[in-house]
C-alpha cells in the first residue's frame, strides 16, 4: 500500500468518526467549491504553501464526496486514468488539448 492510499484511509476513517460519510453530497459539493477557490486564489497570489494546502483540502473535500455518494475514490481515479492514459493531444496555450477537439 503507497502513501496515498495510506492517507485515504486515514481520511475514510476520519470522516466517518465525525459522520461526514454520512452527510448530504450537496454540501460537501459547496465545501468542494470554497476549497477550489483557495486554490485558485493561491494560485494568482502566488502563495505556494495555499496551493499546496488547497490541493491537499480539494482531495478530503472529494474522498468524502465520493464515500457519501457509495463510491471508491480509488474507483474513481481509476477509471479517470484508464479514460486518459492513451489520450493524444497538444498543449494550446500553456492547456493540454485533447486530438479530438483540436479540428
Amino acid at each position: 500500500m503507497n502513501n496515498i492510499s495510506k492517507l485515504t484511509d486515514r481520511i475514510e476513517v476520519w470522516a466517518i468518526d465525525r459522520g461526514l460519510d454520512e452527510a448530504q453530497p450537496e454540501k460537501q459539493m459547496l465545501k468542494l467549491v470554497e476549497e477550489v477557490g483557495e486554490l485558485s486564489q493561491g494560485l494568482a497570489k502566488g502563495i505556494t504553501a495555499q496551493v499546496i494546502d488547497s490541493i491537499g483540502d480539494v482531495y478530503v473535500v472529494l474522498t468524502i464526496l465520493s464515500m457519501q455518494m457509495d463510491l471508491d475514490i480509488r474507483d474513481c481515479i481509476e477509471q479517470a486514468y484508464e479514460e486518459i492514459k492513451d489520450r493524444k493531444g497538444k498543449m494550446v496555450n500553456g492547456v493540454f488539448v485533447k486530438e479530438s477537439d483540436l479540428a
